[in-house]
């Protein structure tokens, strides 16, 4: 079960109605996982296309230890896609990998969730239940990692 604690930031960064942190969430999701929650939810108004979703590549930087000097590690596939709904808001939407359909939904929730008849609704039966199941997910690989934590000790620290 997830740790309230735990749930907490996210769902009350998203449920402030920080743009950064929806579309973090719904990036972060799967896009099976973002259909269930919409399924019982009357359908998103109508959109028009203003970038057709595709895909990219992006750089990935990183840093040895986490505070090295950065150097390129190493390219990603991005997709890509932005919206205009019916309403004239504008969404945008980015993900990991090459599901064009996701990225369009993404759009289509952003733009959805900055129309005041629709966030509030949105972020309780979509935002935060995926944001539950993100912060479940990490607890998971976080406890497993951990179980599996290795103590290595040599001859200086035995002194």
């Amino acid at each position: 079960m997830l740790d309230d604690a735990a749930a907490a930031p996210d769902r009350a960064t998203a449920a402030l109605g920080a743009r950064p942190a929806w579309l973090g969430v719904l990036a972060r999701s799967d896009h099976a996982h973002i259909q269930t929650h919409l399924s019982g939810l009357p359908a998103l108004p109508d959109f028009t296309h203003l970038r057709r979703p595709e895909t990219g590549m992006a750089m990935v930087r990183g840093r040895i230890g986490g505070g090295g000097a950065a150097f390129n590690l190493g390219e990603i596939t991005i997709a890509r896609c932005s919206i205009r709904d019916a309403a004239g808001l504008v969404g945008h939407g980015y993900a990991l990998g090459r599901d064009l359909a996701q990225v369009e939904l993404i759009a289509r929730l952003d733009a959805a969730l900055q129309n005041p008849d629709w966030h509030d609704c949105l972020i309780a039966d979509v935002v935060n239940p995926l944001a539950d199941l993100i912060a479940a997910r990490r607890a998971a690989t976080e406890a497993q990692a951990q179980a599996t934590e290795v103590q290595f000790f040599t001859l200086a620290t035995m002194r």
